[in-house]
């Protein structure tokens, strides 16, 4: 779904001068306007001003303007002024409120960032997922309100948001066994849909998740046609559902396989570079070391690498390597990883949770994608 910043760029002209061709408000040289409604057509662009073209004028994080917006204490002033002044340039006024008194709704829907174990890093897959949801929020003329999320007691900040009527529903990630989250919101009666579930028992809420116990086994497949039986996994501490099926993959894809996992192959580590570099020394001083590993998560793959190049262990001469996640490093490194579908599972989710919200449930509430395995050169040596 192209923005106005995509028809602006196709054109070769900036922001402003597309919005001003394609609203008539202001005055445009011919050529640039010809160029501008020929970007346009190419990408089937209808004008309509959304918080991310907010966003990419004011050159800020998509978040940050739900947040400026909604006037959040967290944000600066000068960072506000800009997300105003960018409002304001493309005439964007946030006028809901006839539709909220009618409809009882606030027309906005809840997300908390994730905590990622790396506060320096922000997790690219979650970042995607997130910025396609508000895609698809706004084509339904909602808005997405973020919020950070306590590490102690985190359901209420979500009991708070929906009994103030600041929301109509919430998108939730990072889902853990037992989920106080969950738990509350259900028992609250509040719309909610999860990105992941199907490694609970006995989910009854509404979830879209990928089959990551196949993405690994997938992987695992694939390095066995290559050769390969000595295999590593550096992947989450267990504890994790969607961590915990990816080991479980990589264990049942071995011993379908007829192979016996040392426990010396297997390394558990926080998602940070350091910590998965530490991890990858681990493994490979084990005896016999591996030959390929697989990693739980792209930036394990990245600091698997650091080590592998750090000892002069060429990849994937002396040992193959893989990641998860398709992380677009990973295509610039050229590592092998497994790809989720993260247009189709925010599209999805949205769909779901507006029936969630009507009160009237689409027919499958919990939708389960494959993953794609995607391999590149970290995997397959070259013919000579």
């Amino acid at each position: 779904m192209a923005n106005l910043k995509d028809v602006a760029d196709l054109a070769g002209v900036p922001m402003l001068t597309a919005f001003h061709a394609l609203s008539q408000n202001e005055p445009v040289d011919d050529a640039s306007k010809r160029r501008i409604l020929d970007a346009a057509g190419k990408l089937n662009y209808t004008l309509r001003i959304t918080q991310i073209d907010i966003a990419d004028l004011a050159g800020v994080a998509k978040g940050t303007v739900s947040y400026a917006l909604n006037n959040n204490e967290l944000i600066k002033p000068a960072t506000r002024q800009k997300v105003l002044d960018a409002a304001e340039a493309l005439g964007y006024r946030m006028n809901m409120t006839a539709r909220n008194l009618k409809t009882n709704r606030a027309g906005a829907v809840g997300y908390s960032w994730h905590v990622a174990d790396d506060p320096s890093r922000m997790n690219n897959l979650l970042d995607r997922f997130i910025y396609r949801v508000t895609m698809a929020a706004e084509a339904h003329e909602y808005h997405l309100v973020t919020f950070i999320q306590p590490q102690e007691h985190a359901d209420r900040v979500y009991e708070q948001l929906f009994a103030t009527n600041r929301v109509d529903g919430f998108i939730i990630t990072d889902v853990t066994y037992d989920d106080p989250r969950i738990a509350r919101l259900s028992a609250m009666n509040a719309p909610l849909v999860a990105f992941g579930g199907m490694y609970l028992q006995d989910a009854d809420f509404a979830y879209v998740d990928v089959d990551s116990k196949r993405g690994i086994e997938m992987v695992v497949e694939h390095l066995l046609e290559q050769g390969h039986e000595q295999i590593g996994l550096i992947t989450y501490q267990p504890g994790l559902p969607f961590g915990d099926a990816r080991e479980t993959g990589y264990r049942d894809a071995m011993r379908r396989a007829g192979i016996r996992v040392h426990a010396d192959w297997i390394a558990y580590t926080p998602n940070i570079l350091q910590s998965a570099s530490v991890a990858t020394q681990q493994i490979m001083t084990s005896a016999p070391p591996p030959t390929a590993l697989i990693c739980s998560n792209d930036l394990m793959a990245f600091g698997a690498k650091s080590y592998l190049d750090q000892v002069g262990l060429r990849t994937p001469g002396d040992v193959a390597l893989t990641g998860y996640d398709d992380d677009p490093t990973a295509e610039f490194l050229e590592i092998t990883s497994v790809r989720q579908p993260v247009d189709e599972i925010a599209r999805t989710l949205f769909d779901i949770l507006l029936g969630e919200i009507a009160q009237a449930p689409v027919p499958d509430r919990q939708v389960i994608f494959d993953p794609e395995l995607i391999i590149r050169r970290s995997t397959v040596v070259a013919d000579v």
